[in-house]
């Protein structure tokens, strides 16, 4: 049983959970539906990558291939969220917003034409670089919690076999 796999799922979830009130706070508007959105504070993906990457930390040590693995594979996850989907979702509200002046023009038209109008691009692709940092820190206190519980387990299961 990896504990550590739980632990960054839980932080993956608790994480999209937190973005619903952080909505709210932010635009008095509540979005249950915020849950299921990429995009937004904090950052479930760095979420999840700190918190496997803190728990080997703590579990395993610093010294580790486990470790070195968890980080370098974090840190692209990370770069990736905040730089190449950022700059995604960037340039779709660049392609939508063209999508909206282009029907503007047409409406101007006085030739007939038919065309289906196309879905609009999503455009919250990324993470600002504060989200990032944001489920990062989260998930390194997921990290640590989740450490600290199963050591804590860990120590009760070597005292019940100790002593029976």
């Amino acid at each position: 049983m990896n504990k550590g796999v739980y632990f960054a799922l839980l932080s993956i979830v608790l994480a999209q959970g937190l973005k619903i009130p952080i909505h709210y706070v932010k635009k008095k508007e509540w979005r249950p539906q915020a849950f299921f959105e990429t995009g937004g504070m904090p950052s479930s993906h760095s979420a999840g990558v700190s918190t496997l990457t803190t728990y080997i930390a703590l579990k395993r040590g610093l010294p580790t291939f486990d470790f070195a693995l968890s980080l370098i594979y974090g840190l692209i996850v990370m770069y990736d969220a905040q730089g190449i989907r950022r700059q995604t979702g960037e340039l779709t509200l660049k392609v939508n917003s063209m999508d909206e002046l282009l029907e503007k023009i047409h409406k101007e038209e006085t030739v007939p034409f038919k065309e289906e109008t196309p879905k609009k691009l999503k455009e919250m692709l990324g993470h600002q670089p504060e989200e990032v940092v944001g489920g990062a820190l989260f998930g390194s206190v997921v990290g640590i919690i989740g450490h600290l519980i199963t050591k804590k387990d860990r120590k009760s299961l070597i005292h019940k076999v100790r002593f029976k």
